[in-house]
């Protein structure tokens, strides 16, 4: 893509996190934007400041050599803006805190919370909109905690997909859900689902230090975490998905990018990817014969491409700006 195509694309960017995150400045009468909440009227330098990263993003990003390594910092800085919030609400002042309430950030309440209280409330309504607009990047560039495990597995080849990748998805799946439905059924104090809460995810992080960082891959992203097996399911809602061509020779060259077991020997014989594809785009730059590819219907792959990194950034900031703890 040419310099001035990628100028463009990053100019819209800049308009459209801009534009949506002026309308909440000007109409909400409680501060979503961080700087707001300290100072009056500061929250149009933070509205600039972030739509000229998301642009500064995209500008990079759209160099398919420059993708992986800017995806990763870019969620490192998510990460760590989400936690160190956390730390300076709990520390310093709850205006940190969004909300002013400490809410669990373990993903899994994504889930399981609006099933224990028995009614939908902000996230899993921010979760299921992501779906709709950038399909799986929620876990590719959206959750606080995966980019923790993207940094942990990022240290040796990845190990091979192990057999029973659905069996152990699907289960604890399940087993989430069910928790949700007897401490609701048993009409438990929230005490109880707290400490439930709290373990599920001291094993998350346990997880990702341990496993993700041996494996070489995203264990907690691909197996523990009941939010990344419902993407998986729901991603097709998006209509952009990664295809391989007829052009693929085979050689595996584009194994090793993979963390998230997309991409297997047999799946390359079958020119496809598996459903835990989450579009991050790492495997693009390691195929030598171009043969994989965004594809979205009447579109050539590039601007198929261009669009889903433009969505996913600019959800990606928006993010950063409003998140909710």
């Amino acid at each position: 893509m040419t310099r001035n195509k990628r100028l463009l694309w990053s100019l819209s960017v800049f308009i459209f996190v801009a534009a949506l995150l002026s309308g909440i400045q000007a109409n909400m009468k409680q501060p979503m934007l961080l700087a707001e909440r300290f100072i009056a009227g500061s929250g149009w330098i933070e509205i600039g400041l972030i739509a000229t990263y998301g642009a500064f993003l995209l500008y990079h990003m759209l160099l398919p050599a420059q993708t992986a390594k800017w995806r990763l910092r870019s969620w490192k800085v998510f990460s760590l803006a989400f936690f160190g919030q956390l730390l300076l609400g709990l520390l310093l002042d709850s205006r940190f805190l969004m909300t002013g309430r400490l809410h669990f950030p373990v993903p899994a309440m994504i889930l399981a919370g609006p099933i224990y209280r028995g009614e939908m409330s902000f996230m899993p309504l921010l979760f299921l909109s992501t779906l709709v607009l950038a399909g799986p990047a929620w876990c590719s560039q959206l959750c606080y905690l995966g980019a923790l495990d993207g940094w942990a597995a990022d240290r040796k080849k990845p190990s091979p997909t192990h057999k029973h990748l659905w069996l152990i998805k699907n289960t604890v799946l399940l087993v989430v859900i069910s928790a949700a439905l007897l401490f609701r059924g048993l009409n438990l104090p929230p005490s109880f689902g707290s400490a439930l809460v709290a373990s599920f995810g001291i094993g998350g992080l346990t997880v990702i230090f341990f496993l993700s960082a041996k494996k070489g891959k995203m264990v907690h992203c691909i197996y523990y975490c009941p939010v990344g097996t419902v993407v998986s399911y729901l991603k097709g809602i998006n209509p952009i998905r990664i295809k391989i061509d007829p052009a693929c020779n085979g050689c595996q060259h584009c194994l090793p990018a993979c963390r998230y077991e997309a991409l297997s020997p047999e799946l390359i014989r079958e020119r496809k990817v598996g459903r835990t594809c989450t579009h991050c785009g790492d495997c693009i730059t390691t195929c030598s014969r171009n043969a994989i590819r965004y594809k979205l219907r009447g579109l050539k792959s590039e601007s198929a491409r261009a669009i889903y990194l433009a969505v996913s950034i600019s959800v990606h900031v928006i993010f950063l700006a409003l998140a909710r703890i």
